[in-house]
Order: C-alpha cells, then structure tokens, then sequence
C-alpha cells in the first residue's frame, strides 16, 4: 500500500464535543479526507485510518451522546448511502488509538475503557478490523479478538494479502499508563520491522518531513532505516497529513478519518 497521490481531500464532516484547553467543552467537526493509494487489501473498497477520537458525539440514529468513534461506526452507514463511502461491509478499519473522552467530554486527558468502540466497527461489518492502543485507552488483545479484530503490539498479522504491524502506546514513565521505556519501545517496533509489513501502525509515530508535522525523532530514525510503503500514527495532530518517509509515505490521523481509496 503506498500514497500514488497526497492530495487530501475533504468529503465528509461530523459535529462532535470534545474538552477545551483550561477546562470545560467545546464544539469542534471531524473531517473526512480521502488520499489516494496504489491498492487496498483484498475484500476492501477502501482503508479507513482513525485516530485521537477524544470526544462525544449524537449517533445519526439520535440518542444520547456517546463515544466519538462509536458515532463514527455508526455514520459509515449514513455516508455509504450518500456514495462518499464504501459500504461497511467493503472498508476495511485501522485504528491509530486513543479512543476515549471523558463522558462529559469535559476533561483532557481522560483514560478508560474503548473495547465499546471496536465493536461498533466489527458491528458494522469491517471485513478487516486492526489497530493499536493510545496512552488514554483501556482494552485487551482478548477483547479485540473476541470481535474478530486484531489489537498490535510488536507483532503482525496478515489481512486481505496485506501484512500490518503495530506497536501501541507512547514512549514514556511505565508507571504512567499506555507508556514504556524507550528501549522496550524500539525493541517491539524492531521486531515488527522485521516481518516487513506493508502497513505500520503506530500511536505515536515518526516526525514527518515538513513543518507543522511533530513526532517522535527516534521512532523516525528506527523506521527511515526499513521504511514500509506505508506507516499511520496519531498521537499529535499534523496541518497537512502525509509526508515520506524514505520510498514510503506517513499519514497522520489525529482528529481526523483517512480514507484511503485504490486509484492512480
């Protein structure tokens, strides 16, 4: 899988609330944008890469709020029916995590439970489900697996003939959660490394190659050494989502869904 154009493209939005900087909430719209890719994996139309969905949001079926990336599950069905998008049963879900927000989507920083929103995606009929774990989420490979997903953390698993590995977390305090010292970092990342996937998944990624795109100088030089055609990450939020990274390309989904498509 590698970006044959990064030009990004807006197709979609949706309302959400997520914490204000200082305390409190305010509103903020989580755009779609679609990148062009050489080819999905088989049985997919289309890749949707999300990640840092740290709100809340009104199902298209109304209700009360929930989970932002539960909203999202649930307006894939609603966009397939406008054509923006495949419909569910053909794209394919990467998760970049951090997947929670405080109820009330009042406080930055939540950490608790997203095993929720997994299920929403397998629910809606993803007929390919991987992802790793943000520093704010709570959820086990177990609990993956029991929906047919697949939860990375210094492995890979192969999906529609497409090879994806992933290490979850930030590098950081152990004592905090999602966090680990930076040697047991790189030393998951190497072992994915050295399956060569097509796809890295990574919470927090490599720096990308302009400005506005942040990220983590180690990770980038571990990865600049054997880059995959593609690696996807979140973690801090990027201006312009794609950059190169050797012979293959980064796409950052902070607060934002990917949609990557087949096309020239």
């Amino acid at each position: 899988m590698r970006v044959v154009d990064g030009t990004c493209t807006t197709i979609a939005s949706l309302p959400y609330s997520r914490a204000r900087t200082g305390g409190g909430t305010e509103a903020a719209s989580l755009p779609v944008q679609r990148i062009r890719v050489g080819a999905v994996p088989d049985g997919c139309d289309a890749l949707l890469v999300a990640g840092d969905l740290q709100g809340v949001a009104v199902s298209p079926w109304g209700g009360d709020p929930v989970l932002l990336g539960i909203a999202v599950a649930d307006y894939l069905e609603v966009w397939a029916g406008e054509g923006l998008l495949p419909p569910p049963g053909r794209l394919g879900v990467v998760l970049t995590g951090d997947l929670y927000s405080a109820p009330g989507a009042d406080r930055r920083g939540a950490t608790g439970a997203v095993a929720d929103v997994w299920l929403a995606f397998a629910a809606m009929g993803a007929p390919l489900l991987v992802g790793v774990a943000g520093n704010h989420d709570v959820v086990s490979a177990g609990e993956a697996a029991e929906v047919g997903a697949a939860l990375l953390d210094g492995h890979c698993v192969e999906r529609g003939g497409t090879r994806f590995g992933g290490v979850g977390g930030i590098i950081g305090d152990p004592r905090r959660h999602g966090r680990s010292p930076e040697s047991g970092f790189l030393a998951r990342l190497d072992r994915v490394l050295d399956e060569e996937p097509s796809v890295l998944v990574l919470h927090e990624g490599p720096a990308g190659d302009g400005p506005g795109q942040p990220g983590n100088a180690r990770v980038r030089e571990r990865v600049a050494v054997r880059p995959p055609p593609l690696t996807v990450c979140g973690h801090v939020h990027w201006r312009q989502p794609v950059a190169a990274l050797g012979n293959g390309h980064i796409v950052n989904a902070d607060d934002r869904l990917v949609l990557l498509t087949s096309g020239s």
